[in-house]
């Protein structure tokens, strides 16, 4: 029960993300921004949905009913990096790549440390959502396939940052 609970909750916090990233995007377009990366973003869509998918389908096979506090903790911390990212980038938060002219780059929040937080962030929760109810194939299969699929996006936006 608790598990299904979380994934919920889970579940409805992406689709807030992607209301958010769609509203922020309309903002964007508004204001003269380029999306980038429209290649692989469907690909990137199908990664989560089917990681939300193999997390209810592992779940539902394996049955354990156990849960790890600790790592529901860190997910809990997590979410409030994400809150501090998302809040850093104001408007320029988004799930796809867009370019805004005559807008610096922000340089504040954990974007004072680090070039990329966001998906800092999304590769930790790959892993520990998953693991917190001991779904080790979920998280194995599914940390690959996101270290894959961020070399593309990561090269991608690196690339767009430079112009």
């Amino acid at each position: 029960m608790a598990f299904f609970f979380f994934i919920s909750f889970v579940i409805l916090l992406r689709i807030g993300e992607l209301i958010l990233a769609r509203s922020n995007g309309q903002w964007l377009l508004k204001h003269g921004a380029i999306e980038y990366g429209q290649k692989h973003y469907p690909f990137m869509i199908a990664l989560h949905t089917l990681f939300f998918i193999s997390l209810i389908t592992e779940y539902t096979l394996a049955g354990t009913g156990s849960y790890n506090y600790l790592l529901l903790i860190l997910f809990f911390i997590l979410i409030a990096l994400k809150a501090w990212t998302i809040l850093s980038l104001g408007r320029f938060w988004n799930t796809k790549i867009y370019r805004a002219p005559n807008f610096p780059l922000i340089k504040k929040g954990p974007y004072k440390y680090f070039k990329h937080p966001n998906y800092i962030i999304v590769i930790a929760e790959i892993a520990i959502i998953p693991l917190a109810f001991g779904l080790y194939y979920t998280a194995i299969i599914f940390t690959l396939l996101n270290s894959i699929m961020l070399f593309v996006r990561i090269k991608e936006e690196n690339k767009v940052l430079k112009i």
